[in-house]
């Protein structure tokens, strides 16, 4: 149940949002549902959060800010991963500042209680002998990593179908080997707009044809397109696109990866998606017409022309696997009308920077995409918060924005109404 006293407006606008439309304008800015998003979505959901490769080492930690929500997410001495209120249990100070980095015990700065990476209370000056110790170790986050990935829930009771959804998409990472992979470069874009605008820009390339020209030399701006949606000007794109998956198909069955195509963003609570997509020129990665970009494959991928591994998670996060390297986005609330996408790509931990890959060339073709999506995004922040705003319908290749929006209005439905 919400703690939040909703307006009748906000409850009505939840309750009678028009299917295959676009959302009202005030869940894009409004103070009030943007607080309700944290709670409701952000707050009780499964995150995707950071990878294993950015805390490899015990004692590597980051920390995530959501909302007044921090957390403390690191590799204890016994090489698990963890997660913690960011917050001494003393008098409440934050434990770190930092956005990464390395301890061995964490050690608050006010009064210098101090925690191992367990969690556990080691020190606490001038306490009385009744003193517990024991009961004022750091507070838990549920944390769960999948295939490298490391996910949180700030929730007492996070969402039980994260075993049978991580059972899903483990078998589609694991030769990625993301777990030992290596961060090769990272980057916080803030953008000019709410976090769903973000998403939705995400969830759909109905733009990408005239939005991301250099992005589609490698990638085919056909996703959500159906062989009946594809127009006269995208036939010959298209007919490139069944030849490269055939050949992407004979690639998978060679190495016996999974080609089974899973589509389910908004009919469980853990919405997510995975897709096997081919690439347009060489077919390699996302360089230049398809070239690679990192001269050694990821984990125990064999062939350059792997294609695209894509997956998309319910409600703040999708990935591209390549044979040669691997690219994460993480979607954060930080205003209505701000949001910050960090971006992070991973290659092979023996890649060495100069001899197999240099960062410009890797991260040329999406640090330009990101930025082409900001202005998209800022353009459509200001639209949606003018007067003349009013939702418009979506078109039969938006299917997936659709199914964001179905699943975030049905989120926030089933949490108000519980």
């Amino acid at each position: 149940m919400s703690t939040l006293k909703l307006t009748a407006e906000t409850e009505s606008l939840i309750n009678n949002r028009a299917v295959g439309y676009s959302l009202e304008a005030p869940f894009y800015a409004s103070q009030e549902i943007f607080d309700l998003d944290v709670e409701a979505i952000f707050a009780k959901h499964w995150l995707f959060s950071t990878t294993e490769a950015e805390i490899a080492e015990p004692g590597d930690f980051v920390t995530v800010d959501i909302g007044p929500h921090s957390v403390i997410i690191l590799r204890d001495d016994d090489e698990e991963v963890r997660a913690f209120r960011n917050v001494c249990r003393h008098r409440g100070s934050r434990l770190l500042d930092s956005p990464c980095g390395s301890v061995g015990n964490l050690v608050c700065p006010y009064h210098q209680w101090t925690y191992r990476t367990d969690g556990s209370l080691i020190h606490a000056e001038s306490q009385p002998p009744s003193f517990e110790r024991d009961r004022f170790g750091l507070k838990p986050v549920h944390v769960r990593t999948v295939g490298g990935l490391v996910f949180i829930c700030l929730g007492e009771e996070p969402p039980e179908d994260f075993d049978e959804v991580a059972g899903n998409i483990e078998p589609y990472l694991t030769p990625y080997d993301l777990r030992h992979a290596k961060v090769a470069h990272q980057v916080d874009l803030v953008e000019e707009g709410n976090w769903k605008l973000v998403m939705e820009n995400n969830r759909e390339c109905h733009h990408c044809d005239s939005a991301h020209p250099e992005l589609i030399t490698a990638y085919f701006p056909l996703f959500g397109y159906t062989a009946d949606d594809v127009t006269p000007r995208l036939r010959p794109v298209f007919e490139r696109y069944q030849a490269a998956a055939e050949d992407l198909g004979a690639a998978c069955a060679a190495s016996q990866f999974p080609r089974d195509t899973w589509y389910e963003p908004d009919t469980r609570i853990t919405g997510f998606r995975v897709s096997h997509l081919p690439l347009d020129g060489e077919g390699s990665s996302f360089g230049p017409d398809g070239k690679p970009v990192c001269a050694k494959l990821m984990g125990s991928i064999t062939q350059a022309r792997f294609g695209d591994l894509s997956m998309h998670m319910q409600p703040n996060s999708w990935f591209h696997l390549l044979s040669d390297h691997a690219i994460v986005f993480r979607v954060l609330p930080v205003s209505p009308d701000k949001s910050i996408v960090r971006t992070t790509w991973l290659v092979h931990s023996d890649a060495v920077e100069g001899v197999d890959y240099d960062v410009d060339s890797l991260t040329s073709v999406w640090r330009t995409t990101n930025d082409q999506d900001r202005v998209l995004v800022a353009g459509t922040q200001c639209g949606v918060a003018n007067p003349g705003y009013e939702p418009g319908p979506y078109s039969l290749v938006e299917d997936d924005v659709e199914a964001f929006a179905n699943w975030y209005i049905g989120r926030l439905h089933k949490y108000v109404t519980s």
